[in-house]
């Protein structure tokens, strides 16, 4: 299905996927603003037609203009995509809220659980938006890595929203020739995959980092699956979005990809090295780390089972060491499969 043409887009966020996103919607033909919260990111979109910062050699289009004002983003948009980082979504919603246009469809493309409320994305935006606001926003999920949209390669994601006008909507603004977008009202599955694949990355990474092979990584992506269709369930996903793009799609991508900035973490992890000084050397939020201890503790209040989570949060916050969170995983009580 193509897009809808000629819209006036604001894009809140320009790091590597809000500015891949901004690109795919400027290639489009639409009219892109795309914000940034540090003015020199802007001035250099602006001056070199490209984001230095975050996705270097892709050259933008001149519909998509770089500002760090909201007013300025915001003015006149009729759809608004959020590319926050989870643990500044809230300051950036309290200010850029009040300013979305009454009409405008809102898509998150945030991945993450916040840390101190344990709330997911969809409900720290309900917490912001008003009236018809609420029933206009929507939640990007899917296998996508931000330099393999940007170069235009062709890639399926998939759009939640529990208003299935507000799906399609979202669905024919972000599809081209290039972006297949599937719809569901499944927010809460499309939100607990896209959140938890980021640890079950680090799982991986730390797997591989420690030097075991194919099979280990088979293993922590189907049994992070499981982890993952526990907690989505309980939440009142649907397991079978799950077996999807938002589910195991998005989770084999980041798992095995070597573009996952997750997977690069959770290699260094095995390798040794500690989390304070492999997070120092990244340019980009890898949203696994954070999302590792929000999970966990969400795992806990909930009373879901998740030992591969529970094992990335105790190597990356209580040092455990990765070789003795593969005993404890692999050494664990004997059970059926579908437990």
């Amino acid at each position: 299905m193509q897009s809808e043409k000629k819209q006036r887009i604001a894009v809140i966020g320009a790091g590597s996927w809000g500015t891949a996103l901004a690109k795919s919607l400027v290639d489009s033909g639409h009219e892109v603003r795309l914000w940034a919260r540090r003015p020199e990111v802007a001035c250099r979109i602006e001056e070199e037609r490209e984001n230095p910062f975050y996705l270097p050699g892709i050259k933008l289009g001149p519909s998509l203009r770089a500002v760090s004002h909201l007013e300025e983003a915001l003015e006149g948009a009729q759809a608004v995509l959020s590319v926050v980082p989870t643990h500044a979504l809230r300051e950036v919603l309290s200010q850029a809220a009040p300013l979305f246009p009454k009409e405008a469809v809102v898509i998150s493309a945030t991945k993450g659980i916040e840390n101190h409320t344990l709330k997911l994305i969809s409900e720290i935006f309900e917490e912001y938006l008003e009236g018809k606001q609420r029933e206009n926003k929507a939640f990007l999920g899917g296998p996508s890595f931000a330099k393999e949209v940007a170069l235009g390669m062709p890639t399926a994601v998939v759009v939640a929203s529990r208003n299935p006008e507000t799906a399609q909507k979202a669905q024919k603004l972000l599809g081209s020739e290039r972006m297949r977008v599937y719809t569901t009202e499944d927010v809460t599955g499309i939100e607990i995959g896209g959140a938890l694949k980021n640890v079950m990355a680090i799982a991986a990474g730390i797997a591989d980092g420690l030097g075991f092979g194919h099979n280990t990584r088979a293993a922590i992506i189907t049994r992070g699956l499981a982890e993952i269709g526990r907690l989505a369930m309980k939440k009142g996903g649907h397991p079978l979005t799950l077996a999807g793009l938002g589910g195991v799609g998005d989770l084999v991508l980041t798992c095995t990809g070597d573009l996952s900035r997750n997977r690069r973490v959770g290699i260094e992890l095995g390798k040794g090295r500690k989390i304070g000084e492999i997070i120092s050397e990244l340019s980009q939020v890898a949203e696994g780390v954070g999302t590792a201890q929000s999970a966990y503790h969400l795992a806990q209040r909930e009373g879901v089972e998740m030992p591969i989570v529970e094992m990335v949060y105790r190597v990356i916050y209580e040092g455990f060491s990765p070789r003795e969170a593969v005993v404890a995983l692999m050494s664990r009580p004997f059970r059926a499969e579908r437990d």
